[in-house]
């Protein structure tokens, strides 16, 4: 790092939030930072990044890129994505990383050996693998650390960051393990800060107009609605179910008495005992069965059941049975019906049955994103309901204003469910900016002039 520049490559770059964080820290620190490579190979990540960097070397897949290609740098960021290790062809059991990504990274810096390294992942890499169920941290995680600290030199520091303490109303763990060559890096000390979500919200934007909205509001004032879900799969104070609002058609009370009952029945573990299949979370029951806790006449609770099915409330179906198999690819797992046992009825469920299954309360936070999920988020807004826009995701991961995403609103929240938060990054990065700091202003003190003869 000569003349306070600080030199790095940038992998599995996604949009570029980890590369933001870093040169926001150093640059506000009187260093210049240059990006010597970049790799991604999705599309429209390539296209973002474009947007919003300059780029000397913008590469595509990191498998491709030989270490001889690779320019001179300091540090190495990397988000990496986190795939289980394989079972098979370990010669050193679990501290064997060959064919994974996490093998690139160790390769670069095996032969590169930059000064540090920044690395970003899920939270659930540090129980992957479990030999015990009270360890600490998994086999992955084990073998991780082992490879970055005994094999390659580094003095390494890992921590589980949540973004909600750093003022994203967005609650988002993910693991930051950073490592020098000088010292370990001290990794706590943030001090938690908390904003609500209307702190990144959009006002006056166009409402959404639907049959389905329509009957929502319809049933609920926009207040009432806040932190509500809209699903048929669970229950509870805060959710919603399709019949509430007659969103398949009519229910008359008895009706949506009968479903609430229902819903609750055919999750308990007796009635698998009676029908003779191993357990499932919600199973089609008889009439008979259903009759013992609906007391009506069978032939007026048929009458309401089967109308139930045919406006798309309830199946008629077989109860499932649990198959188990053994493949090439291990133990297979599976349920099929069983058509050795009656049919019964049984609630139609689906995650993402209906255009909106959650709507997000102003003054709490957001869920952890997900580029699956986030298309059916609603956002009050004045006294209607719109989606979730680009911007306002941006903010809720940190991003500056001036940062765009210049492709369509499914591929931009794919890119956002899978990027970090600003803010978490620069507080990494300020504490290895201060070992940094520490260690050049030690040898400019201890600096010893040389006599030339």
């Amino acid at each position: 790092m000569k003349n306070k520049e600080i030199k790095f490559i940038d992998l599995f770059a996604g949009i570029g939030g980890i590369r933001l964080g870093f040169e926001n820290i150093f640059n506000s620190l009187g260093y210049k930072t240059k990006c010597v490579m970049t790799s991604e190979i999705k599309p429209y990540a390539v296209k973002t990044l474009r947007q919003n960097f300059e780029h000397d070397f913008l590469a595509g897949n990191i498998f491709d890129i030989r270490n001889e290609f690779i320019p001179d740098f300091d540090f190495l960021l990397g988000g990496f994505p986190c795939q289980p290790f394989s079972t098979g062809g370990k010669r050193q059991g679990f501290l064997d990383t060959r064919g994974t990504l996490f093998f690139e990274i160790e390769r670069i810096l095996r032969n590169k050996k930059p000064d540090g390294f920044i690395l970003e992942n899920v939270e659930g890499l540090v129980k992957h693998d479990l030999e015990n169920s009270k360890d600490e941290i998994g086999r992955t995680l084990t073998t991780i650390l082992h490879t970055l600290e005994n094999d390659l030199g580094y003095n390494v520091s890992w921590k589980v960051f949540d973004s909600l303490e750093f003022g994203l109303p967005q609650s988002r763990k993910r693991i930051f393990i950073v490592g020098t060559k000088n010292e370990n890096v001290d990794l706590t000390g943030n001090k938690p800060k908390f904003n609500k979500l209307e702190s990144i919200l959009e006002r006056g934007l166009e409402p959404l107009q639907s049959n389905f909205i329509n009957k929502l509001l319809s049933h609920f004032e926009i207040e009432d609605l806040y932190g509500k879900s809209i699903k048929d799969k669970r229950g509870g104070k805060n959710n919603i179910h399709s019949w509430d609002i007659g969103i398949k058609g009519k229910v008359s009370d008895e009706q949506c008495i009968l479903l609430n009952k229902l819903f609750k029945e055919r999750r308990k573990k007796r009635w698998a005992e009676e029908i003779g299949i191993d357990w499932m979370d919600g199973m089609a029951l008889t009439l008979d069965q259903i009759n013992t806790f609906i007391e009506k006449p069978k032939f007026e609770l048929r009458k309401m059941l089967d109308d139930l099915v045919k406006k798309g409330y309830l199946k008629f179906e077989h109860p499932k049975k649990l198959i188990t198999e053994n493949s090439k690819n291990g133990v297979r797992s599976y349920r099929e019906y069983d058509e050795t046992k009656p049919k019964g009825y049984n609630i139609v469920t689906g995650k993402l049955s209906f255009e909106i299954n959650k709507i997000l309360d102003p003054n709490d936070i957001a869920p952890t994103l997900v580029a699956t999920d986030v298309s059916r988020l609603a956002v009050p807004d004045g006294k209607g309901l719109r989606r979730l826009t680009i911007r306002e995701g941006l903010r809720l991961f940190g991003y500056p204003e001036w940062y765009k995403i210049p492709t369509k609103e499914y591929d931009a929240f794919d890119l956002l469910g899978n990027t970090v938060a600003i803010p978490v990054v620069e507080f990494v990065v300020s504490r290895i900016a201060e070992v940094i700091e520490n260690q050049e202003n030690y040898l400019t003190v201890n600096e010893v002039p040389v006599c030339v003869s």
